[in-house]
């Protein structure tokens, strides 16, 4: 099979692991036929379809959930312990695929720009040498395929079932481009923000543009909050502190000799720290109230909360480290992100890490050109099946 893909390999030593093994050729077909049949958010039915499949003919048991996409599988250990979960998202991108890959999407205008077929494939690689290494599980290691982490509410979903109600730490994974097979990323503390999202609507007064003193000019006043809301990071936020806020979106008038009497604006705020997002939104609502009332106008703010930041637990990532340097990996620290990330939620519910998966490739993530170099699943489904196997091995959940 023709593999055209963009690679960016620093250790060619990495590609004997496994090399030769049915699993990287298993997981190398699986991971081309879901990057060729990507779905959006909450239409994952085919991936679904396809994840269930696979982990039916490997034998293992999938939770009944009552979910419409998505699932949740089990494997139980020979030896009693801990439930642990590993976390992958399905979902893809409204994205026109561009990469020129020989498997690239076969669905107009959506793709798998952010490695979830990455993640999910390598889940699934790991929960196959689980199922066979049951005799070293001293747990419960359940494996969430979870819908939508593009959209709101994913995460939600599934621990909404209560499934998780057991479980007693989290790992996740996520695809790094521009970083080299073989490699992991890991950080400990705060390594993705929380998203938050606000819209503003102004009410001024309409007036003839030739006769501005008549009226009060929503856009003059939607400008000055604008240029406002900027200094509150620049001059309320910690200077080591990271967060930004941007207003992305503006609408006001119809036409050119009318001063219009609405003007509508949104953003996003990105916080690494729980404080600073709590001081952000009372900040932001007092300078949008009173900026407006400046020029005799009235302005109301809307905030609609999204996902928290991304905190990883210092001693899980110390412990991902030494799993990690055990397999062979490079380590390197993760960079730190103002993207968000709903694995958060799970964080709320019990202590994990969120680790960073070197994939290769010259683009971003949500690129139309991203790529993921598939030598990097089998030895990264070894990776995470042994970090759990040695997860509840080792205890890990007593020293939490």
């Amino acid at each position: 099979m023709n593999i055209n893909v963009h690679e960016t390999i620093a250790q060619e030593s990495w590609r004997y692991i496994m090399k030769e093994s049915m699993i990287e050729k298993e997981l190398t077909e699986l991971f081309f036929w879901f990057h060729e049949h990507p779905e959006l958010a909450y239409e994952e039915y085919e991936t679904t379809k396809k994840i269930s499949a696979v982990l039916k003919e490997a034998g293992i048991e999938i939770l009944d959930l009552n979910l419409k996409t998505g699932l949740v599988a089990k494997i139980q250990g020979d030896f009693d312990g801990p439930v642990i979960a590993l976390r992958s998202d399905i979902d893809a991108l409204p994205i026109q695929e561009e990469s020129e890959l020989s498997y690239s999407s076969q669905t107009p205008g959506v793709m798998h720009a952010c490695g979830h077929d990455f993640h999910l494939t390598t889940m699934l690689g790991a929960a196959k040498l689980l199922q066979n290494s049951k005799h070293d599980i001293h747990g419960t290691i359940k494996i969430i395929f979870q819908p939508a982490e593009e959209a709101p509410g994913g995460a939600k979903k599934i621990i909404e079932t209560g499934v998780l109600k057991d479980v007693k730490l989290f790992w996740g994974i996520h695809t790094t481009p521009g970083t080299s097979v073989g490699t992991i990323g890991i950080r400990k503390g705060a390594v993705m923000a929380a998203v938050d999202r606000f819209s503003i609507s102004i009410q001024g007064k309409g007036s003839h543009a030739a006769q501005p003193d008549q009226g009060i000019d929503s856009i003059v006043v939607a400008s000055a909050i604008v240029q406002a809301v900027q200094t509150i990071v620049s001059r309320n936020l910690n200077p080591f502190s990271s967060g930004l806020i941007s207003i992305t979106h503006i609408e006001s008038g119809n036409t050119w000799n009318v001063l219009p009497d609405k003007a509508f604006m949104e953003g996003t705020i990105r916080t690494m720290e729980a404080s600073d997002r709590v001081l952000i939104q009372s900040r932001l609502e007092t300078i949008v109230k009173k900026t407006a009332e400046v020029y005799g106008a009235e302005a109301t703010l809307s905030w609609f909360p999204g996902a928290p930041a991304v905190i990883n637990d210092d001693k899980l990532c110390e412990f991902a480290e030494k799993v990690a340097l055990q397999q062979g990996f490079h380590i390197q620290e993760a960079e730190k992100s103002l993207g968000g990330e709903d694995f958060s939620f799970y964080l709320e519910e019990k202590k994990g890490a969120f680790l960073r998966i070197g994939t290769g490739g010259d683009y971003p993530i949500h690129h139309p050109k991203f790529t993921a170099d598939p030598y990097a699943l089998a030895p990264a489904a070894e990776f995470i099946a042994k970090l759990a196997i040695a997860s509840l091995q080792e205890n890990l959940v007593e020293t939490l």
